[in-house]
């Protein structure tokens, strides 16, 4: 297979290193056109002296400025000298000593097509071997000539290697610095142990993975690396690596509130090698999609009970109702028909509860204003408290639109609030501190007074129908509100205050909504008149708009157009890879991402979408796309 121009450069270039002697070649603009790396070693020129295309000029004036040539009294005459005789160039040889005592051949030979190349060799050695000879010539003998003969020889042999393996290294070096800016680049802690525990490599990524944690690793114990909590969640796995075996475990980090992924591989020496990537979204993502198919499953269940449960409450409601018609029966038989008729329309209510629980739309998060929703929750749940009863609201989010699910986060807090006050009668104090955790989630902490969750409720408060209030309560609010959670994404703790009373802490993935500027808007969409139809909507708005069909185009107009300022896709799009594939690839970049899709809800790949971003569905009003470009409270 024939070589291309580069790599018979490279060959050449390997070549000329491994030569001995420095070499030049001049072309006949007296420019450097050739030079390998010992001329930039023997003479100690900075780099821009042997880059193609340097000045012969120049260099001159370097050497001769630092006393190359000795004495010299003008500079420039010098320099003009030379320059003069390069231009009408002559083949020749010549010994000079220079300024550093060391001796050096010169040989030049003008080049067919202009210009001419120099070899230069360092003598120095060979001069003094000569003048040592010439002095003690008749006092050596034969023997003592050969054995110098042999010594010159196995040197040189000696240096033919040493300029191999200076030319090996120089390839090495240049493949490790390749190999670690391939694994800086990775959104991913990459690094190996031995088999005591510390790292003997590792990229500069464990602090962008972990935060808090130090880049600079290799020589630390793994233990010190990642603290004492992170480290014992991960020991018994990496023992297993040292043991021969692989494993991949995830846990929580407590003060990041990340998930984080570790996998070990055991390498051949008894130590492993270690990758370590966040999956928080990922496992947002996942969450909401188990707990959808929870519910779907949870639906299908009851959907059959609630029709035959409905018609025989009805079926009771219609004969007790004959029954309290019929005269002559005793007074306790009134009694006894109201609480049965009292029994079955509770019943009823409960299977509406059961069919709204199972059968509510999947979250649809806008553009939200936190503290607008925070002031119309206390709107809503002021009114329900006894006047006894105090609700502080502490509002620490930041001043930004944020994508939820306004109706059920509401929803949800109201109904933390009413148990709360449930709990506190008749009096007492509710406290809501909602804040930011990191970079990660929306944490609502919910607080009372009262007398806290007991052990069996903090193990099945959030099972379907377990209640404390009795006759008094259906058993699903707190089960309503975890199943919304997890439809976000999100997580519900239960627990106690150490003072006394109950604190419930509600999460959801934090996701600032899409900037409203009227900036550059890469659509994706791979029908023709569609794509046609969004983009007069987006100029319309005062976007500028570039267009693509297929993740490969996208990715490939967002690394050549710098200015991109959001990127509107729809799911499915032409040859390989989706919009999430899209919006999971630009992640790193931090350029916002609106999906639009015409999928059903109960499609995976759109619930996927609905637990990580913005999603339009098709079809969608212009008045719905300027709702999603543009922040705003959503009603």
């Amino acid at each position: 297979m024939p070589q291309t121009p580069a790599a018979i450069q490279t060959l050449t270039a390997a070549g000329l290193n491994l030569i001995g002697q420095a070499l030049t070649i001049y072309d006949n603009d007296l420019r450097l056109a050739v030079c390998n790396a010992r001329f930039q070693s023997m003479f100690d020129l900075p780099d821009n002296l042997v880059m193609i295309g340097a000045p012969f000029e120049e260099t001159i004036r370097h050497l001769a400025q630092r006393g190359e040539y000795g004495e010299v009294d003008d500079v420039e005459a010098f320099v003009r000298e030379r320059v003069e005789q390069a231009r009408a160039f002559q083949a020749h040889y010549m010994e000079r000593t220079r300024a550093t005592g060391t001796i050096i051949s010169v040989e030049g030979s003008p080049l067919p097509q202009g210009g001419w190349v120099t070899v230069y060799t360092d003598i120095t050695r060979t001069k003094q071997q000569e003048v040592l000879l010439r002095a003690r010539s008749e006092e050596l003998s034969d023997q003592v000539l050969a054995h110098t003969e042999e010594l010159a020889s196995t040197n040189r042999a000696l240096a033919s290697t040493v300029s191999t393996l200076e030319e090996t290294k120089r390839h090495l070096t240049k493949i490790e610095a390749r190999t670690r800016l391939t694994t800086e680049m990775m959104p991913a802690h990459i690094a190996h142990v031995d088999e005591a525990g510390h790292y003997t490599y590792s990229n500069r990524r464990l602090s962008s993975v972990i935060p808090n944690r130090p880049s600079d690793i290799v020589g630390l114990h793994i233990s010190d690396a990642l603290g004492p909590t992170v480290y014992s969640k991960v020991r018994d796995h990496l023992q297993t690596a040292f043991s021969g075996l692989e494993a991949v475990h995830e846990f929580s980090d407590i003060d990041s509130a990340r998930r984080i992924r570790v996998a070990f591989t055991p390498d051949s020496n008894g130590g492993a090698y270690v990758l370590s990537m966040d999956v928080t979204q990922e496992t947002q993502a996942r969450v909401a999609l188990q707990q959808t198919r929870r519910r779907t499953l949870a639906a299908q269940v009851t959907s059959g009970m609630a029709h035959d449960f409905s018609n025989l409450l009805t079926i009771i409601l219609g004969m007790q109702s004959s029954l309290a018609r019929i005269d002559g029966l005793p007074k306790e038989a009134n009694a006894l028909i109201d609480a049965t008729l009292s029994a079955a329309q509770r019943g009823g209510q409960l299977l509406s509860s059961i069919a709204e629980m199972t059968g509510q739309p999947l979250p649809n998060p806008r553009a939200t204003d936190p503290h607008v929703l925070l002031q119309d929750l206390q709107t809503l749940a002021r009114p329900s408290l006894p006047s006894g009863m105090t609700l502080t609201v502490t509002d620490l989010l930041p001043d930004a639109s944020i994508l939820l699910d306004s109706g059920t986060v509401q929803d949800s807090l109201l109904n933390l609030i009413l148990n709360a006050r449930d709990a506190c009668q008749p009096d007492g104090a509710i406290t809501l501190c909602a804040e930011t955790v990191h970079d990660t989630w929306v944490q609502f902490t919910l607080s009372d007074t009262g007398a806290g969750f007991s052990a069996h409720a903090l193990e099945h408060a959030c099972d379907p129908f377990f209640t404390t209030k009795g006759k008094d309560g259906s058993g699903l609010g707190l089960p309503m509100v975890y199943d919304m959670t997890k439809l976000a994404g999100g997580d519900l703790q239960l627990g106690n205050q150490s003072g006394g009373g109950a604190v419930v802490r509600l999460r959801l993935p934090l996701r600032f909504s899409p900037t409203g500027t009227k900036g550059l808007v890469l659509l994706v969409e791979d029908e023709d008149d569609l794509r046609a139809h969004y983009r007069d909507l987006l100029i319309g708005l005062g976007h500028s708009v570039v267009e693509a069909i297929s993740v490969q185009e996208a990715t490939a107009l967002i690394e050549t157009i710098p200015d991109i300022q959001l990127v509107l896709s729809d799911i499915h799009l032409s040859g390989e890879g989706t919009g999430l594939d899209l919006m999971n690839g630009l992640r790193k970049t931090g350029t916002p991402v609106i999906l639009m899709t015409s999928l059903p809800e109960t499609d995976p790949l759109h619930r996927m979408a609905c637990a990580t971003t913005l999603v339009l569905h098709k079809p969608f009003s212009p008045a719905d796309l300027a709702a999603a470009l543009t922040p705003k409270v959503a009603q």
